[in-house]
C-alpha cells in the first residue's frame, strides 16, 4: 500500500476522502488523516487515529487534514507522529499536496454515493467550531454536482446521498441565490435512472417550499428526513442561537407526516447543554416521542475552544454523560417500536456488501445469505435481531 487516507466523522469527510484518494492516487507511503472535531471525543479519536497509523505505518509520511487540522493546529503539529498539516479549505487543491492537477478519477464503485454539494458555515451556533475548521458556507455549482453524481451513477451506485456542512443553505452564495430543492430536482431531472436520492442532515427552518414538496411526495426522493434539531427546549435553543423553536420542528414533522405518513424522522441532539436543568433535559427527552425519532444521534455536549458557550455555566461531566444516556434509552425505545411495526410489511431493501441493505426509510435489514451487493430486494420482516428487521 502507498496510499492511506483515514476518515472520521461527518458524511461530507467521506465523500471528500474519495476524492482525496483519486487526487493522491500516484503519492508513495502516505498515510492522510482526514479528521474531526465536532466534539472533544472526535479529537480524542482523531490523535487516536494518528497514533494507530503511524504504529502500522512507521516509514510512511502522515499528513492531517480536517476540521481538527484548523481547529487543533497547534497541538496536532506538535505530535511526534505528525509531519504535516494541510489547511481543511485547501484539501482538495492538488497545489496543497504538491501533486501536479489531474483529472477527477473514476468512483470506487458502491452501492451508495456521497455527493458533497456545499462545505462551511454561515452560522454562528454557540457551541460548534466548524466554521473555524471548514470557513465560510461555500456551494458547488449545479453542473459540478450534476457531474460528480453522473460519475458515481456510472461507476454503479444505485442510490445518492447529497452532503454538506450546512446542507439546506446551498446556494447562498450562487448567483441568483437557488435554493436546495431547485438542486435536487435538477438532479431529479437530469437523472431519470436514478432510483434513490437521500439527503443528509438538514435545518428545519431552511426548508424551501420547492424541497419540501420533492420530499413530501416524489417517490424516488427517499422518506427519511434528519433534523439538525441539538435540542427540544426553547430556552437552550436560543442560547445555542439556533434559529427554530421546538413548535418550528414539530409543525414540520406533523405536515410532512400529513402528506407522507411512512417518513422516518432523525435528529441530532445535544445532552447537557450549558444551562440545561432537570426542566429542560426533559423537555429534550420528550422531543423525542412528540417527533417520533427513530434515528438519532445524541452527543454528550462537550466545551470546543473559543465558542461562547464554553463560556457559559457548565453542566457536571457526570450529569452530561446520565442525560446522554437517558436520550440514547429514549431513542433506542422509540426505535423499536417503529421497527416493530414494520414487521409483516414488504419492504424494497438495496443489498449492500456485508449481507444487509437500507430500506427507502433507512432501516436496516438483514437479508439471506445470496444477496447480491447494489441489488434490490423486497423483504418482508418477520423478527428483529441485533437492531435489524430479518
Amino acid at each position: 500500500m502507498t496510499l492511506e487516507v483515514v476518515s472520521l466523522g461527518c458524511r461530507l469527510n467521506l465523500s471528500e476522502s474519495e476524492s482525496l484518494r483519486g487526487l493522491l492516487s500516484a503519492s508513495e507511503d502516505l498515510t492522510v488523516i482526514n479528521s474531526c472535531a465536532v466534539t472533544a471525543e472526535a479529537v480524542r479519536q482523531t490523535r487516536q487515529a494518528i497514533r494507530r497509523a503511524r504504529k502500522a505505518r512507521p516509514n510512511a509520511r502522515l499528513l492531517v487534514t480536517g476540521c481538527a487540522a484548523e481547529v487543533e493546529r497547534e497541538a496536532l503539529a506538535a505530535m511526534p507522529e505528525v509531519d504535516g498539516l494541510v489547511a481543511n479549505t485547501a484539501k482538495l487543491d492538488p497545489r496543497a499536496w504538491n501533486v501536479p492537477p489531474a483529472p477527477p478519477a473514476p468512483h470506487q464503485a458502491h452501492t451508495r454515493a456521497f455527493v458533497d454539494v456545499q462545505t462551511g458555515c454561515d452560522r454562528a451556533c454557540t457551541f460548534c467550531v466548524i466554521p473555524q475548521g471548514r470557513g465560510p458556507s461555500r456551494s458547488r455549482a449545479v453542473p459540478a454536482v450534476l457531474e460528480d453524481v453522473a460519475r458515481h451513477l456510472d461507476a454503479g451506485a444505485r442510490e445518492v446521498v447529497l452532503t454538506g456542512v450546512d446542507l439546506t443553505s446551498w446556494g447562498g452564495d450562487l448567483p441568483g441565490e437557488p435554493r436546495l430543492g431547485a438542486l435536487v430536482a435538477a438532479i431529479l431531472d437530469t437523472f431519470p435512472g436514478l432510483e434513490r436520492l437521500r439527503l443528509s442532515s438538514l435545518d428545519g427552518i431552511e426548508i424551501d417550499r420547492q424541497l419540501f414538496e420533492l420530499l413530501s411526495c416524489e417517490p424516488r426522493v427517499m422518506p427519511h428526513v434528519h433534523l439538525s434539531l441539538q435540542s427540544g427546549d426553547d430556552l437552550i435553543l436560543k442560547r445555542m442561537k439556533r434559529r427554530h423553536s421546538r413548535a418550528d420542528a414539530v409543525r414540520l414533522v406533523e405536515r410532512l407526516r400529513e402528506r407522507r405518513p411512512e417518513i422516518a424522522i432523525g435528529a441530532d441532539l445535544i445532552a447537557g447543554f450549558p444551562t440545561e436543568d432537570e426542566a429542560m433535559h426533559a423537555n429534550n427527552l420528550s422531543i423525542i416521542a412528540d417527533l417520533a425519532i427513530v434515528h438519532g444521534h445524541v452527543f454528550p455536549y462537550s466545551p470546543r475552544p473559543g465558542t461562547p458557550a464554553a463560556r457559559m455555566p457548565q453542566v457536571a461531566p457526570a450529569t452530561v454523560k446520565a442525560r446522554a444516556a437517558q436520550l440514547r434509552e429514549a431513542v433506542a425505545a422509540q426505535r423499536a417500536d417503529w421497527l416493530h411495526s414494520l414487521i409483516g410489511k414488504p419492504l424494497r431493501v438495496l443489498a449492500e456488501r456485508d449481507g444487509t441493505g437500507h430500506a427507502d426509510n433507512f432501516a436496516r435489514v438483514r437479508l439471506s445469505a445470496d444477496a447480491v451487493a447494489s441489488q434490490w430486494q423486497t423483504v418482508t420482516p418477520s423478527q428483529i435481531i441485533e437492531g435489524m428487521l430479518a
